[in-house]
């Protein structure tokens, strides 16, 4: 019965997590361009290790960084994640500043074993977030008008993965087959404030995305000593060409929201892709004490179409490193049994903006740095955990009329770890 309620409750936390999903977690003016933020996807612990995962390989937490991780649970045990953050962010120019408060769920996982050799995961997490709003007001002759830029949505993942033990316990594969979904919205609003009319137009371009993707990934141990191992991890996400639409949407209103004129054009021809993406990581463990993990991530964007047109973007590459320490998981001290992590990661940006004659028509990119800490607070048997996660951003434009952006982001994520298919004996 126990266990039942367990699941029931599991299902409500996922129908929350589904309601949740088009909240936005992002003011920032660069998601106007492309598919947005693009989300990290790296879970708890590695969350608060500069969101390493690539190599690493823990039988306590779910992994879909890498989908060869799976395999190295126990056959008895049963792991459900689900994490949420906030954010405070700061946007400034030379002129302007702007705060902004705002969080949203980040995901919902699970993973269980099929047999001694064969795991499988399962989740729902995002691939990208899209939320800004800014606005000009300008004069033509007499005539003053207004230009408010919106956007909202992002791109969502339901995917489910295997990984397969094939070598003694030291080699295995994974795949990652994922349904990508989800809707972005960019609107303009053109008012004229002065006029007698008062007409507000309104343009809004909609794409939506429903496609498959996928994602292949390779760990090896290998042992140093009986205390000491070292896991090498490789991940190969292929080029896609995406099953999407895209609309024109044109409304004249009047100013109290009355629509006077409309129409709605499906934009022929507009085709979008996903690059190729490959990663590599490696980790050093210490008898589950000490954990040091780096990885390195190639994305080339700079062939991916996007409103059928390629040359949007540029090549992006990211840098993680991280470590965890567990002073002694067998002591009853419940501080010696916090997990205690750190992290660093870097990297640069996928947009470029502002593509005009006078920068030879390539545009400007930022760079992102990103310094992290959090622990890994024992609950219950001492085999799930709470984790918590503080990180400080730092977007840096590579044009000085660019914005400017920092974030203090606070991620919390609960991990249920429990013994689900143990048979208890009685004498």
């Amino acid at each position: 019965m126990l266990r039942i309620e367990k699941i029931v409750l599991l299902g409500v936390l996922m129908m929350t997590q589904v309601a949740a999903w088009a909240q936005n977690n992002t003011a920032s003016p660069y998601t106007r361009f492309g598919f947005g933020e693009l989300a990290d996807r790296s879970f708890g612990a590695g969350r608060a290790m500069g969101g390493v995962g690539i190599g690493l390989r823990s039988p306590k937490q779910i992994n879909p960084m890498n989908p060869a991780s799976y395999s190295c649970m126990d056959s008895l045990t049963f792991i459900f994640d689900f994490g949420a953050s906030f954010q405070a962010a700061t946007y400034k120019d030379a002129s302007n500043q702007y705060k902004k408060l705002n969080g949203n769920i980040e995901y919902i996982a699970l993973q269980f074993p099929i047999t001694r050799w064969l795991a499988m995961s399962a989740g729902l997490l995002p691939y990208s977030f899209v939320g800004y709003e800014f606005g000009e007001v300008a004069q033509v002759g007499d005539e003053y008008y207004q230009n408010t830029y919106s956007g909202t949505g992002g791109l969502n993942e339901l995917y489910g993965g295997l990984s397969i033990d094939i070598w003694k316990k030291r080699l295995a594969v994974g795949a990652n087959f994922g349904f990508l979904f989800g809707n972005v919205e960019h609107i303009q609003n053109l008012t004229f404030p002065t006029s007698s009319t008062s007409y507000i137009n309104n343009r809004t371009q909609r794409i939506e995305v429903r496609d498959m993707r996928m994602n292949f990934g390779i760990q090896y141990t290998h042992p140093l000593s009986a205390e000491e191992s070292l896991t090498f991890g490789a991940t190969y996400s292929p080029k896609n060409s995406l099953n999407a639409k895209t609309y024109d949407i044109l409304q004249r209103q009047t100013a109290e929201g009355g629509t006077i004129e409309a129409s709605t054009d499906t934009i022929q021809g507009a085709a979008y892709d996903l690059p190729n993406t490959f990663g590599v990581g490696v980790s050093y463990m210490k008898k589950d004490r000490l954990t040091l993990a780096a990885d390195f991530q190639y994305e080339d964007w700079s062939n991916s179409l996007y409103r059928g047109e390629s040359g949007n973007f540029q090549n992006r590459k990211r840098v993680a490193v991280g470590a965890e320490y567990l002073p002694d998981n067998k002591d009853k001290n419940y501080f010696k049994q916090i997990r205690y992590r750190a992290g660093f990661h870097y990297n640069n940006s996928y947009v470029v903006v502002n593509r005009n004659a006078d920068n030879g028509n390539k545009g400007y990119g930022y760079n992102e740095y990103g310094v992290s800490v959090g622990l890994g607070l024992p609950v219950m048997d001492y085999r799930s955990l709470v984790n918590v996660a503080f990180e400080f951003v730092k977007v840096k434009p590579k044009h000085a009329s660019l914005i400017d952006e920092q974030y203090f982001r606070v991620t919390l994520n609960y991990t249920f770890n429990e013994r689900w298919f143990y048979k208890f004996k009685l004498n």
